[in-house]
């Protein structure tokens, strides 16, 4: 397929219909070009309406899609005023996992195909350790490189780098 005919089908998918569902799935083929969000975490329907407020902003208005959001005089439904609820939550998530993650400094980090990944501090040494709020975010959980203290490595939930030393400022990783 060529690259016009890609951009036909992809915006064939949207047209007359809702699917913003496919916004933050990528699945842009039948049952993600849905306008359902159901199951979706609050951090991925927070992207979807941030995806329409960055429409709104940048192109004109033509009218509101009937059904699920607006009803036929084109209010906004009660599953709308949910959607904005989970999203407004997301939102709050997120930025309480931003000021968490603020408190402890993340590391540095590289990588190239011939010499792989590293991590390293400048002052402390690299641990994995979990994401606070990453399952109310986005239901999945995560871990992040952060950069902690010698009196802190006894930490709970801290994990070395396989295959690093444990009190070595720099670690390879695959």
């Amino acid at each position: 397929m060529v690259l016009e005919e890609v951009i036909i089908t992809l915006l064939a998918g949207f047209y007359d219909r809702d699917a913003s569902r496919a916004f933050v799935s990528g699945n842009f083929t039948g049952d993600g070009l849905t306008d359902s969000l159901q199951g979706l975490s609050s951090s991925e329907v927070n992207s979807i309406v941030d995806w329409r407020k960055f429409y709104f902003e940048r192109y004109m208005f033509a009218g509101k899609l009937i059904g699920r959001y607006y009803d036929s005089q084109g209010n906004p439904t009660k599953y709308l005023k949910g959607v904005e609820v989970k999203a407004k939550r997301g939102a709050q998530l997120l930025e309480k996992q931003k000021s968490e993650e603020a408190k402890i400094p993340s590391c540095n980090s590289k990588w190239s195909q011939q010499e792989g990944g590293e991590v390293w501090c400048d002052t402390g040494y690299p641990r994995l350790v979990r994401r606070p709020g990453d399952i109310a975010l986005t239901g999945q959980i995560s871990q992040r490189c952060a950069c902690f203290q010698e009196d802190e490595l006894n930490k709970p939930g801290l994990v070395t780098y396989e295959g690093c030393d444990h009190l070595s400022k720099s670690c390879k990783v695959n």
